[in-house]
């Protein structure tokens, strides 16, 4: 390894040497898989996004006896932390810096690796196995978002004929990690993207699921002032009892200062909520895939566009009006300079549900059904009670 690789690692190992140090319920599981090797012999593929985090998730694995096969989401991958990981014998693919032909690339590399458990965020694993003829290899897994569960019980639903246990879905996640860390690290992206004000400005927050919730209370706990998207009566009718403005979104948009979508859903912001728009608003998106924004609509409707500093972008209109978009529409959360995303407390929670699930798989197979599921309720429980006892352990 060259001399510049090595600095890499190191930094790597540096940062995720602070957050392991934070992380009690993966050390405490850590612990037990190295006794117990319930991954001894299995090879699990993976592709979620590369920074600290997941790394004490992947030594946590392999503490296991898991093989690992890896690869990151596009445009949040951290480099220093590849470099890291590849030193501790992990196969690791991908750079910051991928185009997204290079990401898809790696995607379709680690289900070419013939894993037999996918460590899946987006369904993007299961979606090449099916499309490869690969399913038959896998005995199960585990996918992290809402998006992903969408897929498998949409495109996808009949041609997975493993158990794959939703992580998103468990109340634990909604709570912990949707509401509470997407909340928080949006308010703080947003900061330290742009360096704007949030007390006094106005922010429509596209979607009410729980991390257009937890979105909507922080932005307001700073002083934003929030209103709400939501096309289900039932939530619309929560936002609005909740305090919040409810409406539609193209009605909303030329009130906002700021949009930023949370559906997990594609091109709730269009060319309707574009019409409508006032200049200089900002958007964002926070969903996994980068399509909530209609961004090549937007780019195709624009006279100019020009970067403006990391993760910004600047577009200027035939009508005079300009907007500014976040991170090319990516989850801006894990975007720009010095990305932090999610508090270590949340994604501790919600690893210990992808280790967990990940040992039901390989441990008690018969209990999990072929395609998506939620998590078992015994280990949403355990968790639970393991999370409390760390709270206040740590006081």
């Amino acid at each position: 390894m060259d001399e510049p690789m090595k600095d890499l690692a190191a930094r790597g190992r540096a940062r995720t040497d602070w957050i392991r140090s934070r992380m009690p319920l993966l050390a405490q599981a850590r612990a037990d898989f190295a006794e117990t090797l319930p991954f001894a012999g299995h090879h699990i593929g993976m592709s979620l996004h590369l920074e600290p985090k997941t790394a004490v998730l992947l030594e946590t694995l392999q503490a296991g006896g898991a093989q690992i096969t890896a690869t990151g989401n596009l445009g949040t991958t951290q480099d220093d932390v590849v470099a890291m990981l590849r030193e501790q014998g992990m196969t690791v693919l991908g750079a910051r810096a991928d185009s997204p032909d290079e990401h898809l690339a790696n995607v379709a590399a680690v289900v070419e690796a013939s894993p037999d458990i996918l460590l899946d965020n987006g369904a993007d694993l299961a979606a090449i196995a099916v499309e490869r003829g690969k399913v038959a290899q896998i005995i199960g897994g585990t996918e992290e978002t809402t998006s992903g569960g969408l897929r498998l019980r949409g495109e996808l639903a009949g041609l997975t004929p493993f158990p794959s246990i939703v992580i998103n879905d468990s109340i634990l996640k909604a709570i912990g990690e949707n509401r509470h860390a997407v909340g928080q690290s949006t308010v703080e992206s947003f900061m330290r993207i742009t360096n704007v004000m949030v007390p006094g400005r106005r922010f429509l927050v596209v979607g009410y699921g729980w991390c257009g919730r937890g979105i909507a209370q922080y932005l307001r706990a700073f002083g934003g002032q929030v209103a709400i998207a939501e096309i289900d009566e039932i939530k619309a009718f929560e936002a609005a009892l909740d305090g919040y403005r409810v409406g539609e979104a193209a009605a909303l948009a030329g009130w906002a200062d700021v949009i930023i979508t949370a559906t997990g859903q594609p091109n709730v912001v269009g060319a309707e909520v574009f019409a409508q728009m006032r200049s200089g608003v900002i958007l964002a998106n926070t969903g996994h895939f980068p399509w909530e924004i209609d961004v090549p609509g937007l780019r195709a409707s624009a006279a100019s566009t020009a970067p403006i500093g990391e993760g910004m972008e600047r577009l200027e209109f035939a009508d005079g009006r300009h907007a500014i978009l976040i991170t090319g529409g990516r989850m801006f959360n894990l975007g720009g300079a010095n990305p932090k995303g999610n508090s270590l407390e949340s994604m501790d929670l919600g690893f210990l549900l992808q280790s967990l699930s990940l040992e039901r798989v390989v441990t008690n197979p018969a209990s999990l059904t072929a395609g998506a599921q939620p998590v078992p309720d015994d280990i949403n429980r355990e968790i639970a009670r393991r999370f409390v006892a760390a709270l206040d352990a740590a006081r």
